[in-house]
């Protein structure tokens, strides 16, 4: 199976925090399914540091190196046709960065990593 990690999915991994369920740390942890970050996730974590809104325990690129990179997890790139998606998702979700990767699990047919419960007024699977 595919997934895409949201990005407090990706955050509470890669710290190791009780903060996920067991069914979202199961399907990470499975290594039969392949694991993907958008960029949005990573470019929302350096945008919410910038403005002083979280705090890593490590420099920025040490921390994104070791949360994808070392955890073997796949880059999902932002690609025309998942911008594209966006025109006609339904405002259900304001965030951008969620909407993005909304796009893309909608395009890309591939299930979400969130407690964002307001993801499932869409058409994506969310595993929690």
């Amino acid at each position: 199976m595919r997934l895409l990690l949201d990005t407090h999915a990706l955050l509470w991994f890669a710290q190791n925090p009780p903060r996920l369920s067991p069914q979202a740390m199961l399907a990470i942890m499975d290594p039969a399914n392949e694991k993907l970050v958008s960029p949005a996730s990573y470019w929302e974590i350096a945008i919410k540091i910038s403005l002083g809104k979280y705090v890593l325990s490590q420099p920025y690129e040490e921390f994104m190196s070791k949360a994808i990179d070392a955890n073997g997890f796949q880059y999902l790139h932002i690609e025309p046709r998942h911008t594209a998606a966006l025109l006609s998702l339904p405002q259900h979700h304001r965030d951008p960065f969620d909407r993005l990767m909304i796009a893309q699990s909608i395009v890309e047919g591939i299930s979400m990593v969130s407690n964002d419960a307001g993801l499932d007024a869409y058409p994506i699977t969310r595993i929690w």
